[in-house]
């Protein structure tokens, strides 16, 4: 009987090189924002900078206008999918992943359903279609309509029922850089012009997952998605798929030819978003998070921008905007920086300033402490 080998074990070490590398912050790529975006499968957009920020720590040359333009032509837009949270996707990455995430947004549903009391379902998608593709309507004014049907439900339930009901879109301006506006919705069939692509297996988005973010378990999928039961998933692909354990034994799955960098490899400091999907994307993140920072990375239900060091979290950041349009960078590190570190954290900094706060008469930068090394 022949034994089966078992499965190469990659250190933390080297799963954070390989998510760096797929996440394009080892180093920044010259690609166009809609490439990158097909590539990361969408970017979490809670707010209107996130994305941007998260572009400008991964590409070379990135302009905002650029994600801002696939914006207004409607080649990306700002819906929920992943986590049942706002993400800025390619049109098409929106009709696919819309009805693949489905079953998350119904168990956020379910979370309602005391406040529906009375309200028929089919009834309130089918009104609440007909109002918003009548004009874009705010969530306010979404509520109210639903209100005036079921007076005595309650309207945040309404407002959370069309939005799990319905595959909701944010129409510009709301997303543009610089000149972002309200939240007004409408449905992403009457935006794009185009049908869901109903009856797609998640089978078609392991592989996009894992060369985003792999090597991964499929505990790892589920919490980028917001979902259960993908193991079927991972099996029906397993023949054209290598297999890996983790320091902890878990299996981990990943695309064959996939980069998987020497864990020597130097990571140079970047500056992340708040909800940037390098933190947000594994059921361990411990390959980023080694230290256990998460907690210190939210102030009650508001996350912080963090940077990475030598690829890890290393500490949270935040760009201050004087009277005159002098523009600070303030860096607060979880530990103490080496003088070689702060440097690099320093002209990283800078560096992100002239792209999300361009044209500003000054850049500086206010930093932590320091060891000598």
């Amino acid at each position: 009987m022949t034994k089966t080998p078992s499965a190469p074990v990659l250190s933390r070490r080297a799963l954070n090189r390989a998510t760096l590398g797929r996440q394009l912050l080892l180093c920044r790529v010259r690609m166009s924002a809609a490439d990158a975006l097909a590539h990361l499968v969408g970017l979490q957009a809670q707010n209107v900078q996130p994305p941007y920020a998260a572009l400008a720590a991964r590409l070379d040359g990135f302009a905002p206008e650029e994600l801002s333009g696939l914006m207004s032509d409607r080649a990306a837009v700002r819906a929920v999918t992943m986590r049942s949270t706002v993400h800025t996707l390619t049109a098409d990455d929106l009709l696919l992943l819309r009805p693949l995430t489905q079953a998350a947004l119904d168990r956020e549903l379910r979370t309602f359903r005391e406040g529906l009391g009375g309200v028929g379902l089919d009834r309130l998608a089918t009104l609440a279609r007909a109002y918003v593709e009548d004009e874009p309507r705010t969530p306010a004014q979404l509520r109210a309509e639903l209100a005036r049907h079921w007076p005595g439900a309650d309207p945040r339930s309404l407002g959370i029922a069309a939005r799990a009901l319905l595959p909701l879109v944010q129409v510009t301006p709301r997303g543009l850089w610089r000149r972002s506006g309200r939240v007004a919705l409408t449905t992403a069939e009457h935006w794009l012009g185009r049908p869901l692509v109903v009856g797609a297996a998640p089978d078609a988005v392991v592989p996009r997952y894992l060369a985003a973010f792999g090597p991964a378990s499929v505990r790892d999928m589920q919490a980028w998605m917001g979902l259960t039961r993908l193991r079927d998933a991972f099996e029906r692909l397993r023949p054209g798929l290598r297999t890996f354990r983790d320091e902890n034994g878990v299996e981990l799955f990943d695309l064959p030819d996939a980069p998987r960098p020497d864990p020597d490899t130097p990571a140079p400091p970047r500056f992340l978003p708040e909800y940037d999907n390098v933190l947000l994307s594994h059921a361990d993140r411990s390959r980023v998070d080694p230290a256990g920072y998460k907690a210190r990375t939210w102030k009650v239900n508001q996350p912080f921008r963090t940077f990475l060091v030598d690829g890890s979290l290393a500490g949270v950041w935040r760009l201050d905007e004087a009277a005159g349009g002098a523009v600070t960078v303030v860096v607060e590190p979880f530990g103490a920086l080496t003088k070689a570190q702060r440097a690099d954290v320093e002209d990283e900094a800078v560096r992100t300033a002239r792209v999300l706060a361009e044209g500003a008469p000054s850049y500086d930068v206010r930093c932590g402490a320091v060891v000598d090394g």
